[in-house]
C-alpha cells in the first residue's frame, strides 16, 4: 500500500495585496492577495522549509528527495543535492530535479511511486517549490504567489493511498519562460484556457474515471488546476460537476498562483479536513497533464501538524509594491557605499559544507562545551581535538544582543545582525530575518532558517539565519 505519509508546506508571511498593485498602475485589480518571497528567499529555501516541516512528522528513514519547480536556482546543478545537505540526509539518498513544467510536481510524485512500488526507495520526499515573476502590470504579477509544499510517499502508516493514475503530454506554447527571460510569458487567454487546460483536464478526468470504473457520486473531492479563480470556475461547470462542495477550492485569492505548489497545496487543503475512507480526484495540468485517484485511510485521524495552512494565514505581513519591486530587483538601487564583497570561495563551501549547510558545530566531550563554527581547541576547558559532532539548525534560541547596520550591503537598509545563544548551549552570530527593527529585542525567541545570502562570480551563497519563532 504505497501512498502519503506525511506532508508540510511553507508560505513566506510577506502578502502584497493586488490592490495595491492596481494602485501603482492605474489597472483594475483582480481582488485578494499574494504571498511573496523576501529577497533572501527563493525556490530552494523555500523547499528546505516545507521539507523539514514534513519530515519532522515522518516515522519512516528518508532515502530520497525529488524537487519539483519551474524556478531552480540554478540551470545546471542539482537543487535537490542542496536540499538534501540542508536536511543532513544520509549520502545514499537518492536524489532528482523535475522542472520546466508546471506540473513537475505531479511528474515526481508518480515517479517517487514507482521507485517504492519497485523497491528501490521506501521513503520519498517530494517537494515543489516555485517563485516566479510576473511582468509588470500583467496579470501574471497579481496571480503569481511564492511558496512550497512537500509530500512523503511512502508504504508505512500511510495517511492516503495512490489507487490509480493517467497521464498525458501535450504539446501547446501556453505559459512558458526562454532561457534568457525573467517574466513568464503566456499567450491569448481564451486560447490557453480553451485549447489547453480544459481538453487536457477534460481528457484526464474522463479517463481515469474510465479506468478505475468510477463514477462522480463515489468522489469526495476533485482537485483540479485552473490557472486563475475565474478559469477554475468555468472549467467545473464545463465538467459538470454540481455539487460546489465536491470542489476543492484553489487558494488563488489568499496565496495566490504557486505554480508546481499550486495543486499540492489544494491537496493538502483537503488532507488537513478530511476523514477516513475519502476519495479523492486529483488533475494537474502543464505540458498535458496527470491525474491520480487517492483514498484517505483510518491514519489520517491520528496524524497530528502544528503547522498548518491557517497558521501561515496568521503570521502573514503586508508590504508596499515599491518594496516588492526592490526585492525582485526590478528597480535599479543606489550601490552600497563600502567596499564591494568578494565571491564565496568554492573550496571553502566545500571544506566546510557539514557546518554552512547542516549548521553543524561540535561539543566537547570533557565539559559539554558547544562551539560554532567547529573548533579543535575548547573555550572553556583547553582539551584538544575531545569533541563529537552537534547540529544546531534544529535548535531554539534567544537574542542576546543586535546591532543594526544602515551600511549594509543587502538589498534592504537596514539589517539587522544579532547574537543567538541556543537553549541547550552554544552561540552563533548570523543576520535576524523576518523582523522589522522596530521589532527586534533582546531575549526575543528565534529559530534558525536556511536562506540565500546573495551571489557573487556566478555563485549562489546561501547560509543560515534567525527569524522569531513561528509556532
Amino acid at each position: 500500500m504505497v501512498g502519503i505519509t506525511s506532508y508540510g508546506i511553507y508560505v513566506p508571511p510577506y502578502r502584497l495585496s493586488r490592490n495595491e498593485i492596481a494602485r501603482a498602475w492605474n489597472i483594475k485589480s483582480l481582488g485578494g492577495e499574494r504571498s511573496v518571497a523576501r529577497y533572501d528567499e527563493d525556490s530552494l529555501t523555500m523547499a528546505v522549509d516545507a521539507a523539514f516541516d514534513c519530515i519532522n512528522n515522518c516515522t519512516e528513514k528518508v532515502d530520497g528527495l525529488f524537487f519539483a519547480s519551474t524556478t531552480s536556482p540554478y540551470r545546471e546543478k542539482q537543487t535537490a543535492a542542496i536540499i538534501s545537505s540542508v536536511l543532513d540526509l544520509p549520502r545514499e539518498t537518492r536524489t532528482a530535479d523535475f522542472t520546466d513544467s508546471l506540473r513537475s510536481a505531479t511528474i515526481a510524485l508518480n515517479s517517487a511511486v514507482d521507485a517504492i512500488k519497485n523497491g528501490t526507495a521506501q521513503n520519498i520526499v517530494v517537494v515543489a517549490s516555485d517563485c516566479r515573476i510576473g511582468a509588470v502590470k500583467s496579470q501574471s504579477e497579481q496571480l503569481f504567489g511564492d511558496g512550497s509544499v512537500a509530500l512523503a510517499i511512502g508504504k508505512n502508516n500511510v495517511i492516503a493511498t495512490i489507487e490509480g493514475s493517467y497521464s498525458t503530454f501535450s504539446e501547446i506554447l501556453d505559459s512558458w519562460r526562454i532561457e534568457k527571460n525573467s517574466f513568464v510569458q503566456s499567450w491569448e487567454e481564451r486560447f490557453v484556457f480553451t485549447e489547453g487546460c480544459v481538453r487536457t483536464i477534460e481528457l484526464l478526468i474522463s479517463k481515469i474515471m474510465e479506468r478505475y470504473k468510477l463514477n462522480l457520486t463515489e468522489l469526495t473531492k476533485i482537485i483540479f488546476y485552473g490557472p486563475d479563480n475565474k478559469s477554475h470556475a468555468q472549467l467545473s461547470k464545463r465538467l459538470g460537476f454540481e455539487l460546489q462542495s465536491q470542489i476543492q477550492e484553489t487558494k488563488f485569492e489568499l496565496f495566490g498562483n504557486m505554480g508546481t505548489a499550486a495543486l499540492p497545496l489544494m491537496l493538502v487543503a483537503f488532507l488537513e479536513e478530511a476523514h477516513p475512507n475519502n476519495r479523492i480526484l486529483v488533475a494537474n495540468y502543464g505540458d498535458g497533464g496527470d491525474a491520480l485517484i487517492l483514498k484517505t485511510t483510518e491514519q489520517i485521524n491520528r496524524f497530528q501538524k502544528k503547522r498548518n495552512i491557517n497558521s501561515f494565514l496568521m503570521r502573514k505581513k503586508y508590504i508596499s509594491y515599491e518594496r516588492y519591486l526592490t526585492w525582485r530587483e526590478l528597480v535599479p538601487l543606489e550601490e552600497p557605499r563600502r567596499p564591494e564583497s568578494k565571491p564565496p570561495s568554492v573550496s571553502c563551501i566545500w571544506r566546510d559544507r557539514k557546518s554552512i549547510f547542516a549548521l553543524y558545530g561540535n561539543r566537547c566531550k570533557q565539559c559539554g562545551t558547544i562551539h560554532y563554527p567547529p573548533q579543535r581547541i575548547c573555550v572553556t576547558c583547553q582539551s584538544k581535538d575531545k569533541f563529537e559532532d552537534y547540529k544546531l539548525s534544529d535548535k531554539k534560541g534567544k537574542i542576546s544582543n543586535y546591532a543594526i547596520d544602515y551600511l549594509t550591503s543587502e538589498r534592504e537598509v537596514p539589517a539587522i545582525i544579532g547574537v543567538v545563544d541556543f537553549e541547550e548551549g552554544g552561540r552563533i552570530m548570523c543576520e535576524i530575518t523576518e523582523c522589522e527593527p522596530s521589532e527586534i529585542k533582546v531575549d526575543m525567541p528565534v529559530e534558525m532558517c536556511f536562506r540565500k545570502l546573495g551571489d557573487k562570480g556566478g555563485i549562489y551563497n546561501y547560509f543560515w539565519k534567525a527569524r522569531p519563532l513561528f509556532l
